[in-house]
């Protein structure tokens, strides 16, 4: 599957500063470097009547702080978040699933924006609106630091959940990112069904086990 992905294009606004004119969308992701989950993409439209302070980057936050933080966005912004499964990352790779999550998430929204503002330099194709690019946008906008925070947020639980199911991995603690934890889980124990084996660590580990397995049958 082929799609095509635009750069950041300093005139996809056509000459236009929509902001003001109607409900503005920030969107963002969660995902993109573990070795196991879903990358999770969230679209937030903040609600001028009910101000939300302290939104930005979720990185930057406590657990704590950003749980909070999750609570009052959900109650009092429109949210809609899109999922894209290690089975469609292995499929199409990371950059075209993770634009795919995130289409999915505008198209969700309860409301019909008039501008979508995306964190890094890549826009997903097809959005139904006018869309800017900004780098480091979850520390320059509020909406798009709203959606980090929920993606992040629901990442999370749904990484606490698949450890439950996928027991020795420590999902819980790294959330599949490629710590020295999971490398070694994964050498020991090969890959579970949430693993994206087009990744590396997790190609080599598949292809670790199934020689010692040849070996052994030999």
């Amino acid at each position: 599957m082929s799609v095509t992905v635009p750069q950041k294009d300093n005139h996809s606004l056509n000459g236009q500063d929509l902001r003001g004119t109607g409900p503005v969308a920030g969107v963002d992701e969660a995902g993109r470097g573990p070795l196991a989950g879903p990358v999770v993409a969230a679209a937030v439209v903040l609600d001028p009547a009910r101000p939300i302070a302290g939104l930005g980057d979720s990185k930057a936050l406590s657990e704590r702080r950003r749980r909070e933080l999750f609570a009052l966005i959900r109650d009092n912004a429109w949210v809609a978040i899109g999922i894209a499964e290690p089975a469609e990352i292995d499929r199409v790779n990371i950059l075209h699933a993770t634009m795919a999550a995130m289409g999915r998430a505008v198209a969700r929204l309860p409301v019909h924006p008039v501008l979508v503002l995306v964190d890094g330099n890549r826009l997903p194709p097809d959005l139904p609106c006018p869309a800017e690019a900004i780098v480091r946008g979850d520390a320059k906008e509020a909406c798009i630091g709203a959606a980090s925070i929920i993606a992040k947020t629901v990442r999370d639980d749904l990484m606490e959940q698949a450890s439950r199911r996928f027991t020795g991995y420590g999902f819980e603690g790294h959330k599949g990112y490629p710590s020295a934890s999971h490398k070694a889980a994964l050498e020991a124990i090969g890959a579970c069904p949430i693993h994206r084996r087009t990744y590396a660590p997790v190609r080599a580990a598949l292809e670790s086990r199934f020689s010692t397995n040849a070996n052994r049958c030999g």
